[in-house]
């Protein structure tokens, strides 16, 4: 039993160090980044429960997702080839020439 819960407290560990290393700098909330990962790293349970509820951003997280600021495009979304008007004007001709 005293493994397991040495297991569990080393995986809650280094998930927050990680999540606070990963972290953009300007994201990190009430503290420089610098300041929570050292936090992290020198008191594990009660660092990581800090960076948790006080320094971790707020809201959700999705990889490639936008800035707070909006300022990044999102890439343009796949085009089949039936949504090309080019592709479509070449399959005719093509269609056309083989009759």
């Amino acid at each position: 039993m005293p493994l397991l819960v040495g297991l569990a407290l080393l995986a809650f560990w280094l998930y927050c160090l990680f999540d606070a290393i990963t972290t953009p700098d300007e994201e990190a909330r009430n503290l420089p980044k610098l300041l929570w990962v050292i936090i992290v790293l020198l008191l594990p349970l009660a660092g990581g429960v800090f960076w948790l509820l006080l320094g971790r951003p707020s809201g959700p997280r999705a990889p490639g997702a936008l800035p707070h600021d909006g300022t990044a495009a999102r890439p343009a979304a796949p085009k089949g080839p039936e949504d090309d008007p080019d592709f479509l004007k070449d399959l005719e001709r093509r269609l056309r020439d083989e009759e």
